[in-house]
């Protein structure tokens, strides 16, 4: 026996993106609201501020984590387990909670049917990890969702603790690596993402800008000019510098 969602595309909600067995469903306005907030939400919809949930389908022969507390429902065989592999597994994932503020333990559903997750109004963005290379994608706190099942998360560490304190980043930052898809919750939409490629070169960002970026990439902190003078004369100060080969994805605000 199996669940059957007959309505999961309307009039006003559609699969607007997918990726592997990742979808993204937007919806188009929010119909949902009393009357006292339907102004706002109205012009919320019309800034492309709108309800955004993640669709997973599953086969059997894959599985997938999700952020803690973010599952909406599934449907079909699936079951959910705390994807520890020991104790060992579980001390590990405590020191990487610890370092990058993230959850302890992430579910992983296992089995045939459909997960959904909880909607947000922050913009989704679905990155196929292998295509970011053998070291991976950084990525920024916070911005995590859920992932394909065979895709590893590391810890990746700054280069310098002198570019922790100086650059307004963490020590560490969570690192995806292998293949498969991963989900990010980003305040802009991709559409509006700098992407920067580098080829044995570097690239200098005022401010703690940089969402993603290629995991071999050697981050520091530098004066924007080349004497103090220099810096204070062009009013910008300290620059996060990404070095190396590879690719950052760069949001246009802070």
């Amino acid at each position: 026996m199996s669940a059957i969602i007959k309505n999961l595309e309307t009039g006003n909600r559609s699969i607007k993106f997918k990726l592997g067995n990742f979808s993204i469903l937007e919806y188009e306005k929010d119909i949902s609201v009393s009357k006292e907030n339907a102004m706002s939400e109205y012009f919320l919809g019309q800034m492309n501020i709108r309800k955004r949930q993640i669709v997973v389908s599953l086969d059997g022969t894959q599985s997938v984590i999700v952020q803690a507390r973010a599952m909406q429902m599934t449907t079909g065989s699936v079951s959910a387990t705390t994807g520890l592999k020991g104790v060992g597994d579980f001390l590990g994932k405590i020191a990487k909670s610890v370092v990058t503020k993230e959850s302890v333990i992430k579910p992983e559903y296992v089995g045939v049917g459909t997960i959904i997750l909880e909607p947000t109004h922050k913009y989704i963005i679905l990155q196929d990890v292998e295509s970011w290379g053998p070291s991976g994608m950084a990525i920024e706190d916070g911005m995590f969702l859920a992932s394909d099942g065979h895709v590893k998360r590391t810890i990746l560490a700054r280069s310098t603790f002198s570019s922790v304190v100086a650059g307004g980043e963490g020590l560490f930052n969570l690192c995806m690596v292998g293949k498969g898809v991963v989900a990010l919750e980003s305040n802009v939409p991709y559409e509006e993402l700098i992407e920067v490629d580098l080829i044995n070169d570097s690239i200098k960002i005022d401010g703690n800008m940089a969402v993603a970026w290629t995991g071999v990439l050697r981050f520091t902190v530098e004066r924007s000019g080349k004497t103090l003078i220099g810096s204070a004369a062009s009013g910008e100060g300290l620059v996060n510098v990404y070095s190396g080969t590879g690719k950052v994805l760069i949001s246009p605000v802070k």
